[in-house]
């Protein structure tokens, strides 16, 4: 049996680790806990759960493939789904949502500090235009800095955010107060969808060949062999992540009693830091986080831009690719990140659970037998479910379909409508699936 060393089994769980602390993602913690009050911890634990465990998850699934998801899925349910799923995937990835988002927190946290009210929109605009100039230059030329300014710059954000944190538990800023809105009733359902706005199941599913070749390079060949090492590397990550997402809303969650209530969490990190270190730390703080985004930026960039190319084989150059990644990119950037966020959240909450749905099913695919039906029944249903939570996360329901929907379908008050639909319908594909197999056995 296939196993690397300590040494090396803890170089993988830093790259895993590195792959999934964006800086980008460290906003979305504090906003959930701002809100969710008291009742931070059940928000937190959903939180985690669609933020770390199901990407991880999402890695195994990939690995275990040995990298070739894409030829898995295109039995299981049929090459168009994956023409379409893998194309939004990468487009959200992309341009759409993660690239521009790289951009607004940057801006949120080191620059709209030190501006006034009046130069805001003008700084936003020099600021982006500069951000994805860099992009671009550095994603149409690789080279190994980017790569070495990011080994640098992860661990140097985790340090000062340790810092932070050691304030934080030790001195916090005030004390929680009670939930608002929606996290009175529901706050676990509530964390658990806003974890989808991390996008790291998506990214997970995008990116899980790139740990599989990793794993390989150090000489395990066998599939079965690479998911066990991703499994075991994968704990070192869980727990950093964990560390880092529960002491984020820890911050957001004991803070609105002094520092008042924010519309984003780069608000809530920026004062935060000002309130504990001044000046100086909030200028440590943007510098690490303007170069981290920038790094995610160009990865992402390039991470679109190489799969587009490669799936219209050729047609759509890399270079042109590129260009659209970045004018996108700055065009919706320019919104402002609470904007972004509002517009990126309908979305993810009708695409997460399709991958959700499939990461699942992809794990458990042994136990079912290999079969078809479970995946084609799932996803069948799952997808007019979810499309109805990302029609309401987006404010425009029926009222009359929401209250027959609200009063009947368990669960979709919270946004979470295709869970119960998605669990019978696998079910029944499960069953069809066994029936089908004993009536060509008689056969």
């Amino acid at each position: 049996m296939q196993d690397l060393n300590k040494r090396e089994m803890l170089g993988i769980g830093f790259m895993i680790f590195s792959i999934f602390f964006g800086a980008g993602n460290l906003i979305f913690p504090p906003l959930m806990a701002q809100n969710a009050g008291s009742n931070f911890i059940p928000a937190t634990i959903g939180f985690l759960i669609t933020s770390i465990g199901l990407p991880l998850l999402g890695l195994i699934v990939i690995s275990l493939q040995g990298g070739k998801y894409n030829d898995f899925i295109a039995q299981r349910v049929h090459p168009r789904f994956v023409t379409i799923a893998m194309g939004l995937l990468y487009l959200s990835i992309g341009p759409l949502f993660a690239v521009p988002r790289t951009s607004a927190v940057s801006f949120e946290i080191g620059i709209k500090p030190f501006l006034a009210i009046d130069d805001l929109w003008l700084g936003q605009i020099v600021y982006s235009a500069f951000f994805f100039i860099c992009t671009y230059f550095f994603a149409v030329n690789p080279n190994k800095v980017i790569d070495y300014v990011g080994k640098i710059l992860s661990p140097a954000l985790l340090v000062f955010l340790c810092v932070l944190f050691a304030r934080t538990f030790y001195e916090p800023i005030g004390h929680v107060l009670e939930p608002r809105e929606e996290y009175e009733l529901a706050p676990f359902f509530n964390g658990f969808t806003n974890g989808y706005l991390t996008m790291d199941l998506l990214a997970s599913v995008a990116i899980g060949a790139m740990v599989s070749k990793a794993i390989m390079k150090k000489g395990i060949t066998d599939t079965r062999s690479v998911g066990r090492v991703c499994i075991k590397a994968s704990v070192l990550a869980v727990v950093l992540m964990c560390f880092v997402y529960i002491s984020l809303a820890y911050l957001g969650a004991t803070s609105p009693s002094v520092l008042g209530y924010f519309s984003n969490g780069g608000m809530i990190l920026s004062t935060a830091t000002y309130y504990f270190f001044g000046d100086g730390g909030k200028l440590i703080l943007a510098a690490i986080i303007g170069f981290a985004c920038l790094t995610t930026s160009i990865g992402m960039c390039c991470t679109f831009s190489e799969y587009f190319e490669e799936a219209t084989d050729g047609l759509l150059k890399y270079k042109v690719l590129l260009r659209f990644a970045v004018i996108f990119s700055f065009i919706t950037s320019n919104a402002g990140l609470t904007e972004l966020i509002c517009i990126t959240l309908p979305f993810l909450v009708a695409l997460y659970p399709i991958f959700i749905v499939l990461v699942l099913l992809s794990l458990f695919d042994k136990q079912l037998g290999g079969q078809k039906a479970p995946f084609c029944c799932g996803l069948l249903v799952t997808f007019p479910f979810s499309i109805l939570d990302g029609i309401k996360a987006a404010g425009y329901e029926s009222a009359g379909i929401d209250a027959f929907l609200t009063a009947n379908l368990p669960l979709y008050s919270a946004g979470m409508g295709w869970l119960i639909p998605a669990v019978i319908a696998v079910a029944a594909g499960c069953i069809y699936g066994k029936l089908k197999y004993h009536n060509n056995s008689a056969a």
